[in-house]
């Protein structure tokens, strides 16, 4: 059984709908057996913690704000059991700040977490250190920033990177794209974290990446971004 928890209920139901959808589209493609009720009639729903004391993992994926989700670890932390993993979607802030228990994960703690990936039919990668952004991450975000700033120079057209991309590099998405999907303002804390941390200028948001979170020019999310959509 899986439990989705959020804020509130209309966050809840639109992220049931979502699954809703997928679950869907995995069934059209023949790679779902059973029906769409059955696969939802698994997945719970909750608007607060109380029921975190029966996760065997409980896995954040709250927005790139440190505050916010070393609250919820410590709530996670209070009501669930001493065997229970607790994990993070972070895209860029060290899971040690997240924890504040220590600077290591324990081998037996990460071998748990990789079996888990495999159980989902994914295949897992290490990473053998905690610095913040990771490893694809610190790679993939420099040439987000890059192409921004090939942007804000006019060197080249939103399109046209995102094009580049995808005929060059085989990538199914251009930066700009995958910026839109994923949200300018999750990329845009992203990076911040990465910077404040390392102090490292290639990681530094571009203004024109600030300046469209400013406007809440936020991606697919608000009909606007890199790039424009129908929000009907």
């Amino acid at each position: 059984m899986t439990l989705i928890n959020d804020v509130n209920q209309e966050a809840v139901d639109k992220g049931l709908k979502n699954i809703g959808w997928s679950v869907g589209k995995f069934i059209e493609k023949g790679k779902l057996s059973e029906t769409k009720e059955t696969v939802l009639g698994r997945i719970k729903t909750a608007t607060d913690l109380s029921q975190a004391g029966d996760a065997d993992l409980a896995v954040e994926a709250v927005f790139e704000n440190l505050e916010v989700k070393q609250d919820i670890f410590r709530k996670l932390d209070e009501r669930s059991g001493p065997d229970a993993l607790l994990a993070s979607n972070t895209s860029a802030i060290p899971i040690t700040e997240l924890a504040a228990e220590g600077v290591s994960t324990s081998e037996e703690t990460m071998l748990a977490g990789l079996n888990f990936i495999r159980r989902l039919g994914k295949e897992p990668i290490r990473v053998e250190s905690d610095v913040p952004g990771f490893l694809l991450n610190r790679i993939n975000l420099i040439s987000y920033v890059e192409a921004i700033r090939l942007f804000e120079q006019g060197i080249g057209s939103v399109q046209e990177i995102d094009k580049g991309f995808r005929l060059a590099f085989g990538r199914k998405m251009g930066p700009f794209e995958t910026g839109d999907m994923v949200g300018l303002d999750v990329s845009y804390g992203a990076l911040s974290a990465i910077y404040e941390e390392s102090k490292d200028i290639r990681y530094y948001p571009p203004q024109l990446l600030r300046r469209k979170v400013k406007a809440g020019q936020l991606g697919r999310k608000t009909g606007r971004g890199w790039y424009e959509y129908d929000k009907s």
